[in-house]
């Protein structure tokens, strides 16, 4: 809500905005899971609906979807990017904080005076690496509300926390320990997922400061 006013749109539409986006992720999401196999979930519905089912695939329908209902809406999309770019980055911070809560923090063996033990570590001590997520992410928070205080051209607030949220998670990927899926590939999917995140969040800033 305070972020929709500092870039001039209505609370109220962005709000409602917010909860379609939230609403699509688990209604796509678990479709994704229920189409990929449809006789388990004919099986064992519950079972299968309680599983994590937020995927990559996922997160492509749920921004289509978003863009559609947003242009519905005539809400402009470059707007609501930068008013959503600091809420983004408080709910990683508080999804990284949880994550260090649980203990799931699975960083590297590490021999600093901050490393710490967890439950998946079997003994070892490793680097925190949620604690640093959630201590950028506070971070990012703060440079985003300041940029969205200077009413910058759309989409550049959104432009910098693609790269600066890409480029952070992908130095962090490094501290922690390879994905299975990604053993034989140049980069564990996260990564890839951080270098689109750094190529589209470039691409916007470069062509603003071309229109501008």
């Amino acid at each position: 809500l305070k972020t929709a006013r500092a870039v001039g749109l209505a609370a109220e539409k962005l709000w409602d905005a917010g909860l379609f986006a939230v609403a699509a992720a688990f209604v796509l999401s678990r479709l994704l899971l229920i189409g990929g196999d449809v006789q388990g979930f004919l099986r064992a519905p519950l079972v299968m609906l309680r599983l994590p089912s937020f995927t990559y695939g996922g997160m492509v329908l749920t921004a289509a979807a978003v863009a559609v209902y947003l242009q519905w809406k005539e809400l402009p999309l470059l707007r609501v990017l930068d008013a959503w770019a600091p809420c983004a980055a408080v709910l990683a911070a508080l999804l990284n904080l949880g994550e260090f809560l649980e203990g799931d923090d699975a960083g590297m063996p590490s021999r600093l005076p901050w490393a710490i033990k967890t439950p998946m570590s079997g003994g070892l001590r490793v680097q925190p690496v949620a604690v640093y997520a959630v201590v950028t992410s506070v971070v990012l928070v703060v440079v985003l509300m300041g940029l969205l205080r200077r009413r910058l051209r759309a989409g550049t607030v959104a432009g910098v926390a693609l790269v600066a949220g890409g480029g952070v998670s992908f130095v962090l990927d490094m501290l922690t320990e390879p994905s299975v899926s990604g053993a034989r590939a140049w980069l564990d999917p996260v990564q890839w997922v951080a270098v689109g995140a750094m190529l589209v969040g470039g691409m916007m800033l470069t062509f603003l400061k071309e229109i501008a």
